[in-house]
């Protein structure tokens, strides 16, 4: 509670602390992490497990949309910056990866190569 009120944020209610038991995808090495944050919901709204189910929540987002448009679609190093056209690639972006979802890939990449030779199925895939 101390914490709480040494924060200079406006709308803070709560400070929290995160331990993670981080392993490689093969199991073999570990590394322990802590992450910090605030929040703006008070303790009677939200308790350490819905805190933890809340981040838990913000990872599935990045991991399974903004790490696909960063590493799939290469997304940081393109060039469209006129205009609207960056916001509109971004939603265009999104709608392939929610198509993709829709119809079952697990896999953007793998689901736009399919896509990219069978080009009947990608345009069944918008209703063409």
């Amino acid at each position: 509670m101390a914490l709480n009120e040494y924060v200079a944020f406006p709308h803070v209610r709560q400070v929290f602390r995160i331990e993670r038991l981080v392993r490689t995808l093969d199991g073999k090495k570990k590394r322990r992490e802590v992450a910090y944050g605030v929040t703006s919901l008070s303790a009677d709204r939200a308790d350490p497990a819905t805190i933890l189910k809340l981040n838990r929540g913000h990872w599935a987002i990045e991991n399974r949309l903004h790490w696909v448009r960063d590493v799939t679609f290469d997304e940081d190093r393109c060039r469209v910056r006129k205009g609207a056209a960056a916001q509109i690639m971004a939603s265009l972006r999104n709608l392939v990866i929610s198509l993709l979802r829709l119809a079952g890939a697990s896999n953007i990449a793998r689901g736009l190569r399919h896509l990219a030779s069978h080009i009947p199925k990608a345009l069944r895939l918008i209703g063409l």
